[in-house]
């Protein structure tokens, strides 16, 4: 898991998301400085649900212990960032970055839920990875990966959902900043969009004989092409992980279900293959 936060460098989606920037997260989580994560738990609280997760234990099995850990709240509108290191508090000893906070969102249209007054986990931004470990000349990395990843994503995502069952949210969101790293979250999480859910499986589909890293760099390369043939430019949206039932009902459902199936029938994308030999020889 790398990196959940959105690019705003990137141009627009053709996509109208189901819920506005502007509208996003209007905090009601700890106030701005506190030393408690998520206005609510100690330092202290917070690493006995580590512990409690095995969390530890898959950090001495990787060799990386002992452990450090520094909660940053200083970020407005109050956004704590939790870093943890491998023996001391250095850049280069990065285990673990997240940025959280605890929200609510409005919905930009009619949505078959109220929601808008529910809380959610949000994840902005979460990388992981073994600073120990160097990427070998033969084994390439993702996009945006600066170190070989933990390989934890299930137990993370168990992680996440017992904190926020803990805290009482309806669910949890984050933001796939890659589009690999979409691929990755579907496992656990769902698009709020349909269309966008449609997009993403329709590329997969569409070029399943192409390796899962090599379609990562077509697409972080700008060589992926829609169906008027314009540069396809991954633009990140909302992914959601119920956890109460009624959410989990939702994206169960033959409505949403059926809105996927509509959206996958409209989209189309090839490859521009002289694309990638130019910017493979130049990367």
């Amino acid at each position: 898991m790398k990196k959940i936060i959105r690019d705003k460098k990137k141009k627009k989606s053709s996509l109208t998301p189901l819920i506005e920037r502007g509208d996003i997260f209007q905090d009601i989580s700890g106030a701005k400085g506190t030393s408690l994560l998520l206005g609510k738990y100690t330092m202290r609280e917070a690493e006995a649900v580590l512990r409690k997760r095995n969390f530890y234990k898959d950090a001495r099995k990787r060799g990386l212990w002992p452990i450090d850990f520094e909660l940053d709240s200083s970020q407005f509108p109050p956004l704590q960032r939790l870093v943890i290191y491998y023996k001391e508090k250095n850049p280069d000893n990065v285990i673990v970055d997240l940025k959280i906070r605890e929200g609510t969102f409005k919905t930009k249209k009619d949505f078959p839920l109220e929601i808008t007054r529910s809380k959610f986990l949000v994840l902005e931004w979460l990388t992981m990875q073994n600073p120990r470990v160097m990427f070998e000349k033969q084994k390439t990395p993702l996009p945006g990966q600066a170190h070989p990843g933990l390989s934890l994503g299930k137990k993370v995502v168990d992680l996440f959902s017992y904190v926020a069952r803990l805290n009482k949210n309806r669910g949890i969101i984050a933001y796939p900043a890659y589009f690999h790293n979409a691929l990755l979250f579907s496992r656990y999480f769902d698009f709020v969009s349909p269309a966008k859910k449609a997009e993403v499986e329709e590329i997969r589909r569409t070029f399943k004989k192409i390796t899962f890293k090599e379609l990562a760099w077509i697409v972080y390369l700008e060589c992926l092409r829609d169906g008027e043939g314009k540069v396809y430019q991954w633009e990140a949206e909302e992914m959601l992980l119920p956890v109460d039932k009624k959410l989990e009902g939702y994206f169960d459902s033959k409505q949403y279900k059926n809105e996927v199936k509509k959206a996958r029938q409209k989209t189309d994308f090839s490859i521009d293959w002289d694309c990638v030999r130019k910017k493979i020889r130049t990367a």
